[in-house]
Formats: structure tokens, C-alpha cells, sequence
């Protein structure tokens, strides 16, 4: 009962960052069920999100910088798109992936010139940045809104793809590209909202996420990045509920993993700290080597047959 007591706030923890991962998640998935890219530079942009958020809440109220953040980091993620990946729409999949960590580096290189490389001061959020008390556990509200907002936003996302007009175009475009095409659909205007979307999810993450790690800097974007993006390859990329699934066991099992040793010492198994916490990301890495040995296609991901 104790080791429960002691493990509960790790699990907590671990559900409110497998939240904030499955928002940068989903944008690595519909991305890639579109155009079959891996956006590197996504990560990036979560990154942007925040320095955006720092210097806007500085000169101005922060209810007018929070909705100000979400409209640059859709248009800094639509302008990437075209800039970098439309030209390119006709090339081979190496020259698209190359440039999306062309552009990955280069929003980190001009993060790295405008900050000089300091850690910046994530602003603190009202309300949600305030510290609660729940079952004798004291934590701040965003860690217990994020699951929450998370789920919340998903479904409205699910409902949008399965009930409206470009949500059945982005499913048409994500089965079949070419057939989708021929069928008359507007294949700019799918990726554009595919872009929005996913910059938007993103966009929100980085409000949670920096809420609860306030310190950003150039690299910020890249473990959330690459976490997300492992989550994604790991309920099966192309599949939004298996991102969100995905993003939520690891969350969990990192958060777990760093309290391991106290859980450990408190059910009196050692005796003093181990350093297990050490392995929290290395762990994130092995998880998704095995799902790619034994299910190559994720938890809910479809086997891909290729046309001759």
C-alpha cells in the first residue's frame, strides 16, 4: 500500500506528459498518413511555440498572447510547408525527409541567434499554473487538466476527420494520394489543414508542456520531438487514437521509471538510490525497437501492401 501511495504522483505525473506528448504526436501521424513524411522539423515548431509565448507575454496581457501563439505557430508550420515540402511534393522521399531537417536546424540555428542561447522563463499561466491539493497529493491544475484536454481534443479531431467534408478528404488522400487526386480533390488545401491541425495540437502541447518544464531553449523541441514521434511509430503512425495510446504508455512508463528508485527504497527492495532515473529516455528507445521487431506497423497500425 505504501509503494501505491509512493508510485500514484509518478503515474499521475506520467498521464499529464503522455497527454502533452499525444498533442505533438498526432501532428507526426496525420503528416505522415498524408504525405507519408516525417516532419522532423515538428518538434522544432512545439519549440517556437514557446519562445513565442516568453516574449509575447512580456510586452502584452497573457490572454491576448496565448491565442496570438496558436495563430504564428499555424502560420510558421503553413509556411514551412510551402516553402520547403510543396516544392518537393514530386520528388523522392529522401529529398523531402532532408529538407524537413533542413528546416528543423534552421529554426533551432535562428532560436540559438535571437535567445544567444539562454534559458528563457516560461511565463506563468493563471489558474492552470496554480498548485492543487487532491487525495492529500499536492500538484499543479495543468497536470491534472492535460489528460483531460487531451481526450477532449481528440475526439473533437476524430469527429472532424469522420464528419466533415475535408476530414473524408484527408481520409480519400491518406489511402490512396494519386486516386485522390484524379477524384478531384483539392490535395493543397488537405495538406494546409493537415499542417493547421497538427501546428494548432502543437501549438497547445508547448502550453502544457512549458507550464510544467518552464524553461525553454533552442533544443527544447527535440526529446518532446522525438518521444512524440516515437509514440506515433508506436501505436502505429497514420492512426491518431494509436498516437494518442502510444503517447500515454510512455508517458507513464518515463514518469515511473524516474521515481523507480524511491518506489524501490520505499518497498524496502534497496536500500539507497541506484540512479534508475538515468535510463528514463534510453528506455523510450528500447520500447519502440521492440514494437518494431515484433509488430512493425505499431499497436493499431495497417500492414501497407504496395500496387504493381
Amino acid at each position: 500500500m505504501e509503494a501505491l501511495k509512493t508510485t500514484l504522483p509518478y503515474i499521475i505525473s506520467g498521464i499529464s506528459v503522455g497527454g502533452q506528448y499525444a498533442l505533438i504526436a498526432i501532428g507526426y501521424t496525420m503528416v505522415y498518413g498524408i504525405l507519408r513524411l516525417i516532419n522532423f522539423a515538428h518538434g522544432d515548431v512545439f519549440m517556437v511555440a514557446g519562445l513565442v509565448m516568453v516574449y509575447l507575454a512580456a510586452s502584452m496581457p497573457i490572454y491576448i498572447a496565448i491565442p496570438l501563439v496558436i495563430v504564428i505557430t499555424v502560420i510558421l508550420a503553413c509556411v514551412i510547408e510551402r516553402v520547403a515540402y510543396k516544392p518537393l511534393r514530386s520528388a523522392p522521399r529522401m529529398s523531402v525527409m532532408i529538407s524537413a531537417i533542413g528546416v528543423s536546424y534552421l529554426l533551432q540555428n535562428l532560436a540559438l541567434y535571437i535567445t544567444g542561447g539562454l534559458n528563457k522563463n516560461y511565463p506563468a499561466i493563471p489558474w492552470i499554473s496554480d498548485q492543487v491539493t487532491i487525495s492529500g497529493l499536492s500538484t499543479t491544475r495543468v497536470t491534472i487538466i492535460t489528460p483531460f484536454l487531451t481526450l477532449f481534443l481528440v475526439v473533437i479531431l476524430v469527429l472532424f476527420i469522420n464528419k466533415t467534408k475535408i476530414g473524408m478528404a484527408m481520409r480519400a488522400v491518406s489511402r490512396d494520394f494519386t486516386t485522390s487526386q484524379l477524384m478531384g480533390i483539392k490535395i493543397d488545401k488537405v495538406i494546409s489543414a493537415t499542417f493547421i491541425i497538427g501546428s494548432f495540437l502543437a501549438a497547445v502541447g508547448s502550453l502544457l508542456y512549458f507550464t510544467n518544464y518552464p524553461g525553454v531553449v533552442p533544443t527544447s523541441g527535440g526529446m518532446p520531438g522525438l518521444k512524440a514521434f516515437v509514440a506515433a511509430v508506436f501505436g502505429g503512425i497514420g492512426s491518431v487514437p494509436g498516437a494518442v495510446i502510444g503517447a500515454f504508455i510512455i508517458g507513464i512508463c518515463e514518469s515511473v521509471i524516474k521515481g523507480l528508485d524511491t518506489v524501490l527504497i520505499t518497498s524496502g527492495v534497496i536500500t539507497e538510490q541506484i540512479g534508475l532515473a538515468t535510463f528514463s529516455d534510453a528506455f523510450t528507445f528500447v520500447l519502440l525497437i521492440i514494437v518494431l521487431v515484433f509488430k512493425p506497423t505499431g499497436l493499431f497500425g495497417e500492414k501497407q501492401t504496395d500496387k504493381v
